[in-house]
């Protein structure tokens, strides 16, 4: 059984989706059994904030680690990739409280990670990932999220919007046993699809202190006539960006667990409430 690590340190600066505030982020490679976490040097002390369930204190449109004086936000994009890549163990240095948004998708990380590779950790008593034996469901009127018993780890989303450029959406991907195989298909299916917004809802998101730093240039958004900044990457391009967000939240258990994930208009926090009922099993 082997962990992997990062063989050499990665870089990024950019501005926070809701804070609009630039950061830097230097990701490390961390020892054998230390996850991935976080440390926020900007602070005294520089304190650690580990990338775990237990750890979510907020799931406002992004998912939120830390307490409410200690905290990072916006952290999925990030760990979904780090978590896909094969990273088990990371040390993620950030100078403020929110990961940088970047062009808005996970293809940034997953280049640089493709870019220096990974160390092969060996381990001799490594832990077997969970298997989901009975479904788990957690709803939300008609929003929902389940895992169910399957023989790989798949991931199923779909979305539904009344405008026409969106409406109903459905996407799946399966996390291959073989690394190199996952790597591959997450690199090219989920990584590159951006977050999106509507139209509509910018201005009321914005009087609520939250999007700040989101712009055309870093989120995709669409109105009554269709996407104001195209092309898409592809076509269905909103769903798998959803399944990217559901990559990034299930890997705060540290494992992906053995299970078909399928969710249908859901949020952060349905999300993080199907992976605190999945730790609740053990």
């Amino acid at each position: 059984m082997h962990q992997h690590t990062l063989a050499a340190e990665i870089t990024q600066t950019g501005v926070g989706l809701h804070s609009g505030v630039s950061t830097n982020v230097r990701i490390l490679p961390a020892e054998l059994g230390s996850g991935r976490y976080f440390v926020r040097v900007d602070l005294p002390d520089a304190p650690i904030i580990p990338a775990k369930i237990a750890a979510v204190n907020q799931t406002v449109l992004s998912t939120q680690l830390g307490t409410d004086t200690v905290y990072v936000r916006t952290v999925e994009h990030l760990l979904a990739a780090l978590a896909a890549m094969g990273v088990d163990n990371a040390r993620i240095e950030i100078d403020g409280s929110e990961v940088p948004l970047l062009d808005g998708s996970a293809q940034l990380w997953t280049d640089s990670i493709a870019a220096i590779g990974l160390v092969s950790q060996p381990v001799s008593d490594e832990s077997a990932p969970v298997v989901i034996k009975e479904p788990i469901s957690v709803h939300q009127e008609d929003a929902f999220v389940c895992a169910f018993p399957a023989s790989e780890i798949r991931f199923s989303y779909g979305i539904d919007f009344d405008l026409p450029a969106i409406g109903n959406q459905w996407y799946s991907w399966s996390l291959s046993p073989n690394l190199e195989n996952t790597k591959n298909t997450f690199v090219t299916e989920i990584a590159p699809a951006r977050t999106f917004g509507l139209l509509h809802q910018i201005e009321y998101l914005q009087k609520s202190g939250l999007i700040k730093g989101g712009s055309l240039d870093n989120a995709l958004v669409c109105g009554p006539d269709g996407w104001l900044n195209p092309p898409l990457r592809f076509a269905n391009e909103p769903v798998r960006h959803k399944i990217l967000d559901l990559v990034g939240d299930i890997s705060l258990l540290g494992k992906f667990p053995v299970a078909h994930f399928l969710a249908y208009k859901a949020s952060h926090n349905l999300h993080i409430q199907l992976a605190q009922k999945i730790l609740e099993l053990g």
